[in-house]
């Protein structure tokens, strides 16, 4: 095989398997992170010049994660002076002498231990989720900073200290028993929730969408449900199963992104939308609507209109009257406000959302200065909406938001 389909060959590897990779190997090294990660680097390094010269082995992820152990072995033993690394190499090697490692049983699972061991009660919620988005989905901190809207280097240390806290405190590397799964639930879907948002629309980048994550996020969804029922983890599961469905409509073939009002609703995936909303109505027969449910229930409303203007905002607006009353969020507040501008008009919007302009949570939402001048444009303010578009701009990241943004600025100047 020529070098450079090798070469390509182990970049796709690395973008579709390494987050797999490093899960087995945290567990197969005892939780220990770093020595994952340089596990795995130096694993991908081997496969380097050793596929080169030998060919693509025929299953590469479980080539990779036996490498990278080795490796590690290796390293340690060469290096250690510190009689925890010592024993531990000892430990590793009876360990691989032992038993024959077989990936392919093993590794699907891993990545569902890793999210729990992530999410343990000892560690506070922010760290959960971070520490997972990082370790198991592989995002950068980057990223993860941006869907929290904190700074990066406050996200970085909440990372370490998160790490530090599983090692010194053992905490295992399992999925909690059956009577211990409710509690430790909320963390975990709120991860895998994230993950699919960051699929969805990226946080920066020249892609709106990143389909792998996405994609992902849902298997870990479906894993879920098969291994608790709960109403939530059906509700997340459906929203995220609506949302994708739209994925093929919300840009053009330039990238660029669509609105949901001009999206060519035959490109949505029927077939994703049917499985969501039977879940949605499964979910909130199940008990209590909760959350995740409540989103999903007006993405299905959403899905189901035939044309943008068939849409039941009456209906989209009680939904979030609702999920107010569950999550109180001012993100929450704004797409509710969006949905009373549809529903009363452009003025009533616009009110509702400025009563949430000065909440210090949407200082940096660009998405509330989006909405403010949708409205303005659609009451024939071009100067007001200009400004707003303009402080938009100013804090997205995303090239086809950025497209878009500028699109609607162009037209604007136009009509002046």
């Amino acid at each position: 095989m020529k070098t450079s389909s090798v070469e390509q060959r182990i970049a796709d590897l690395y973008k579709q398997e390494s987050s797999s990779v490093r899960a087995t190997l945290i567990r197969l090294l005892h939780g220990n992170f770093d020595l994952a990660e340089e596990a795995l680097q130096d694993a991908f390094v081997a496969a380097l010049s050793q596929w080169q010269r030998d060919g693509i082995p025929n299953n590469p992820r479980a080539w990779l994660v036996s490498t990278g152990r080795f490796k590690v072995i290796d390293r340690i033993r060469k290096n250690a002076r510190l009689d925890d690394l010592a024993q531990l190499a000892y430990t590793l090697e009876t360990e691989t002498q032992a038993d024959s490692f077989d990936a392919t049983d093993t590794i699907e699972d891993d990545r569902l231990r890793l999210i729990f061991t992530c999410c343990h009660p000892s560690l506070a919620m922010q760290a959960r989720v971070a520490l997972t988005l990082r370790e198991v989905c592989g995002l950068t901190t980057e990223a993860i900073a941006a869907a929290f809207l904190v700074p990066v280097p406050t996200l970085a240390q909440r990372i370490v200290r998160a790490k530090n806290k599983i090692r010194d405190a053992a905490i295992p590397y399992e999925v909690p028993e059956q009577d211990g799964l409710p509690a430790r639930l909320e963390a975990v879907l709120s991860v895998v929730y994230l993950v699919f948002n960051e699929g969805y629309t990226a946080s920066s980048g020249t892609q709106l969408t990143q389909p792998d994550l996405s994609t992902e996020a849902i298997r870990l969804g479906r894993l879920l449900l098969g291994l608790l029922p709960d109403p939530e983890v059906m509700g997340l599961l459906a929203l995220m199963l609506l949302h994708d469905a739209r994925r093929d409509g919300r840009t053009n073939e330039n990238g660029d992104l669509i609105p949901l009002e001009e999206q060519d609703r035959t490109c949505w995936d029927q077939t994703q939308i049917k499985e969501g909303c039977n879940l949605v109505v499964q979910a909130l027969r199940a008990g209590p609507a909760g959350e995740y449910a409540l989103q999903a229930a007006i993405a299905a409303v959403h899905a189901e209109a035939a044309a943008a203007e068939d849409t039941d905002w009456i209906q989209i607006v009680g939904l979030y009257d609702a999920l107010l009353k569950v999550n109180p969020s001012p993100v929450v507040a704004l797409n509710r406000a969006a949905a009373v501008a549809m529903r009363d008009g452009p003025f009533a919007g616009l009110e509702a959302i400025d009563e949430l302009a000065d909440h210090k949570d949407l200082q940096g939402y660009y998405l509330l200065h989006a909405a403010r001048a949708d409205l303005f444009r659609r009451l024939s303010q071009p100067e007001e909406a200009a400004h707003c578009y303009q402080q938009a701009l100013g804090l997205t990241q995303q090239a086809p938001e950025r497209r878009f943004i500028q699109q609607r600025l162009a037209t604007l100047q136009k009509q002046k």
